[in-house]
C-alpha cells in the first residue's frame, strides 16, 4: 500500500485538478468533493473542452490551465447508438482521451482515465480482475478499451479506473428511469440474467479522491499507476437493484408497480451487453486501501434526493 498523502512529497499547498467534462454524472459529483477537500478544481465540458475535436486543439485547451492532476470523466456513453456511430464513439473514447493524456504530461502531471466493465465480454463466470483479458460485445466497449490503451501509451503516469452501472440524482441513469416508468405504468419487465454491481457517482467521486493525493505526487515508478477496478457492493442484477428502487419508493409513500423478471432475450438492444461483468477490487483495495463501497445507502440519499425521506422519517421530523 501507498504511504498516506501527508508523507508524500508536495509542490504546493493547495493542490489543483482539472476535471474533463463537466456535466455527467461523475464530473458533477467531482468538482464540489475535490473542492471539499481543499483542492483548486476546475471542471471543462463542452464547448470549452470537446474531446471530439482535434488533439492539438484539446491539447491547445488543457495547456490553458495548471494542474497537479488531470481526471477525465468525459466520454460518449451512448452504448446503443455507438453501433451506428463506432467512429465517434472512438473520436472521444480513444483519440480525445490519448489527447488529454499527452496534455498532462506536457505538465509532468498524471492522468485518471474513467472505463467500463464493458470492456469484457461477461463469460468469465466470476468477478473480473485487472490482468484478465478483455473482449467487448460493442462499439461502445472497443472505444473504452482502445481508451484505456492510449491513455497508458501517452502518458507513463496514468491510473485506469473501471467500473459499472453508474447512478445518481442527476443525468440519465437506471435508477432516474425506473422512477419514470413507475409512474407510468402497472408493470415493469426487466432482465435478470446480467450480474454486475451499481456505482453511485458520489461514491466514485469520493475513491478518486482518495487516489488524487497519491496519484498526483508518485513518480513513474510507484505502483499507483495503472488499472483499477471499482463498483459498488454487493453484486445483483438489473432486477435485483430495480427491487431495491422500488422498495425504496414504496417506503416513501410513492406508488409501485409489478416489477417481472425476463431474459436478455426478452429484452433486444441495438449493442450486446455482458452477462456477467462483476469486477474484483482487490487491487484497488491493496494499493490505495480502497473498499468497494455498499451501493445500498447511496442508493437511499438518492432517492431522498429524487422523491424526499421515507415516511417514517418525514412523521418523525413533523412530530418533533
Amino acid at each position: 500500500m501507498m504511504p498516506p498523502a501527508a508523507d508524500l512529497p508536495r509542490d504546493t499547498a493547495r493542490p489543483r485538478v482539472l476535471i474533463a467534462g463537466r456535466e455527467g454524472q461523475l464530473a458533477r459529483a467531482l468538482l464540489p468533493a475535490f473542492e471539499a477537500a481543499g483542492w483548486s478544481a476546475i471542471a471543462l465540458g463542452r464547448p470549452a473542452l470537446d474531446l471530439a475535436a482535434p488533439a492539438g486543439e484539446i491539447i491547445a485547451t488543457v495547456a490553458r490551465h495548471r494542474f497537479d492532476l488531470l481526471v477525465n470523466a468525459a466520454a460518449y456513453t451512448a452504448v446503443d447508438r455507438a453501433e451506428d456511430e463506432p467512429e465517434a464513439a472512438m473520436a472521444v473514447n480513444r483519440d480525445g482521451a490519448a489527447a488529454l493524456a499527452a496534455a498532462a504530461l506536457e505538465q509532468g502531471a498524471p492522468i485518471l482515465h474513467v472505463s467500463t466493465d464493458y470492456v469484457f465480454d461477461g463469460r468469465k463466470g466470476a468477478p473480473y480482475t485487472e490482468d484478465d483479458t478483455t473482449a467487448p460485445l460493442g462499439a461502445y466497449g472497443r472505444s473504452k478499451l482502445a481508451g484505456e490503451q492510449a491513455v497508458l501509451a501517452a502518458n507513463p503516469r496514468a491510473a485506469i479506473l473501471r467500473t459499472s452501472w453508474v447512478c445518481s440524482a442527476t443525468g440519465h441513469n437506471f435508477v432516474r428511469t425506473m422512477l419514470r416508468l413507475a409512474r407510468e405504468r402497472d408493470e415493469v419487465a426487466v432482465v435478470d440474467d446480467q450480474r454486475g454491481a451499481p456505482t453511485f457517482a458520489e461514491d466514485l467521486a469520493a475513491a478518486i479522491l482518495r487516489m488524487a493525493d497519491t496519484l498526483a505526487w508518485a513518480d513513474r515508478e510507484a505502483e499507483p499507476f495503472g488499472i483499477f477496478h471499482l463498483s459498488g457492493a454487493p453484486d445483483t442484477t438489473w432486477h435485483g437493484f430495480a427491487a431495491a428502487i422500488f422498495a425504496g419508493a414504496a417506503a416513501r409513500g410513492h406508488r409501485v408497480p409489478r416489477l417481472r423478471a425476463i431474459p436478455t432475450s426478452a429484452y433486444p438492444t441495438r449493442a450486446a451487453r455482458p452477462a456477467d461483468s462483476r469486477l474484483a477490487g482487490s487491487r484497488i483495495a491493496e494499493v490505495y486501501g480502497i473498499a468497494r463501497p455498499d451501493w445500498r445507502p447511496a442508493l437511499e440519499r438518492c432517492l431522498d434526493a429524487l422523491i424526499g425521506p421515507p415516511v417514517r422519517a418525514r412523521i418523525a421530523a413533523s412530530a418533533a
